[in-house]
């Protein structure tokens, strides 16, 4: 594992967290926005376990993360426009909604045929994705409750119920802007926004 911008602890912790989730387990890990909620993102069973920690409806889908750009063509029908635009804004506070393979479950996704995918832009979350599958990319909170910018901040029960925790200190905050370039749609305008959406206008 490349780790050499992580400390001993963090480092450590990251190495715990991967192998919780190579054992079907959950980790929470921090991103450039908030702390995130992750599990192997291929594994229906894994997802599964995300979504009951959260008490999230199954119909609301969940995106998933990878540690580069490149990387999405594993899980997602990348056309030449998105992967312009990934290139662009990735990694970042950016969910890129693109169709998805046969190997992402339809749990993940609700059954839809697209997926989300985000690629972080944090050190701690990137140390982690290379060590793991594609993890779910959702936040480490109950459905509908405040999204955490620190470890002391996430529900108790979210935090008694995970395998393992990676404390990446106090995260930025804000939220991903969901961007579907294939259909020259913003989902949900957050952080970078505007700039996303002049990208589509000139591209």
């Amino acid at each position: 594992m490349d780790d050499t911008r992580l400390d001993e602890g963090t480092a450590a912790a990251v190495r715990e967290a991967a192998g919780a989730i190579a054992g079907g387990g959950t980790a929470v890990y921090p991103t450039e926005t908030v702390y995130g909620l992750g599990a192997d993102a291929l594994d229906p069973d894994a997802v599964e376990r995300v979504f009951e920690i959260k008490r999230r409806p199954r119909s609301e889908p969940l995106s998933l993360a990878v540690p580069t750009a490149e990387d999405a063509s594993t899980v997602a029908e990348i056309d030449d426009r998105t992967e312009r635009f990934m290139c662009r804004f990735l990694p970042g506070p950016v969910t890129v909604v693109v169709p998805r393979t046969a190997g992402v479950p339809d749990v993940l996704t609700a059954g839809m045929s697209r997926v989300g995918i985000r690629v972080p832009d944090h050190a701690v979350a990137l140390a982690l994705l290379r060590e793991t599958p594609p993890l779910t990319a959702t936040s480490a909170n109950r459905s509908g409750a405040g999204s955490a910018r620190r470890i002391e901040e996430i529900d108790p029960d979210v935090r008694e119920a995970v395998d393992a925790i990676v404390d990446g200190g106090e995260t930025p905050g804000g939220e991903s802007t969901v961007v579907d370039p294939g259909r020259n749609e913003i989902i949900r305008r957050g952080l970078l926004a505007d700039e996303i959406e002049a990208w589509l206008d000139e591209n």
